[in-house]
């Protein structure tokens, strides 16, 4: 395994992760047959800090690939299957009374609820109320969750990886906007290919049990995190991320007429910073100190996709998400700074 550099700032740490993220490839690879893009995607999420919300059908092997995420990379690890009757209690905890076997008195102890582990699978997480939602993305957002009066920080890293199924919408409860874009990737799964499918079926049809090797542990992997924020960001780079987000937006001055066609509400600030961030974790993932336009443009469509509002009329002519911004990339030009670097 290769070991990371001390040093936040050296390139040549940076490449140890890049090393890193090939060895971890190859582990997860043991288990899970393809869905190369979306492993990059959870693993520039976690080198960001960011959260996940994974959308694909079922049978996908969504829960296997996070747990198998966690087993390599040596963190706890809590699946909560989100049901209409689960509580807020139920997933951050709750004070419970206790006698004191010392002094005869009685206290309140607080109990921990599942939320308190480093990497949390929100299974079908548009099957609970509100309420609970709510608890949820805000111990995503704090990193700690509230009892009575007592604050209780969660463990770090902590790295929440919400699933929801996209062909199952009576008894649901969908996010709101608001709640959505505290998520910094709309992950989709897809089906495989044939020949995915295939090697899905020999792999797990047979009795060989593969064996993992851990990779990181918590504070390695925080290490890493610290060592990403270091990668530099030309300026270019952040007016390149700045225009794509503006041009979300709809009725703003320079916004292409598509956009007014086809988009309610577009992207706020939060898109532009985990552009931003997403970019400087694929660069490092490649052994780059630098962030590209390539990298802004690879981590766009899942940053953007959940922060974008349709019109009835993009509704109607079945226009998603993915292609308004797809289309985006292609109408936004890139800086001329780095289209004449690459001539």
């Amino acid at each position: 395994m290769p070991a990371l550099s001390a040093q936040a700032a050296d390139p040549a740490a940076l490449r140890d992760i890049a090393a890193l993220y090939e060895t971890m490839s190859r582990e997860i690879g043991k288990v899970i047959v393809g869905q190369q893009a979306v492993i990059e995607q959870l693993v520039i999420a976690l080198l960001s800090k960011g959260h996940c919300l994974l959308e694909g059908v079922p049978g996908l092997a969504k829960t296997l690939l996070i747990s198998t995420l966690a087993r390599i990379l040596h963190l706890s690890f809590k699946r909560i299957q989100f049901t209409p009757d689960l509580m807020p209690a139920d997933i951050t905890g709750t004070d419970i009374l206790q006698d004191d076997p010392e002094t005869g008195r009685r206290q309140f102890v607080f109990l921990r609820g599942p939320l308190f582990a480093n990497m949390i699978l929100a299974d079908e997480i548009n099957r609970t109320p509100p309420k609970t939602q709510a608890a949820l993305l805000e111990a995503m957002q704090e990193h700690h969750v509230t009892a009575g009066a007592q604050t209780y920080p969660l463990p770090e890293p902590f790295f929440v990886l919400a699933t929801q199924n996209p062909i199952e919408q009576e008894g649901t409860y969908p996010l709101p906007e608001a709640q959505l874009d505290r998520f910094m990737f709309h992950i989709q799964v897809a089906y495989p290919s044939r020949d995915e499918e295939l090697a899905v079926m020999k792999q797990t049809t047979g009795a060989a049990v593969p064996e993992l090797q851990t990779l990181l542990t918590a504070e390695k992997i925080l290490h890493a995190q610290a060592m990403v924020r270091q990668v530099v960001v030309a300026d270019h780079v952040f007016h390149y991320a700045a225009d794509l987000v503006r041009a979300t937006r709809p009725r703003q001055p320079g916004t292409p007429k598509f956009i007014d066609e086809w988009v309610s509400w577009g992207a706020g600030p939060r898109a532009s910073q985990y552009l931003i961030l997403g970019g400087k974790a694929r660069a490092a993932l490649t052994g780059r100190f630098h962030v590209t336009t390539k990298d802004i443009q690879a981590v766009a469509p899942p940053v953007l996709r959940h922060r974008l509002v349709t019109t009835f009329h993009a509704d109607a002519e079945g226009i998603a998400t993915d292609a308004i911004v797809k289309k985006l990339l292609e109408t936004i030009p890139e800086p001329l700074a780095e289209a004449a670097a690459r001539v």
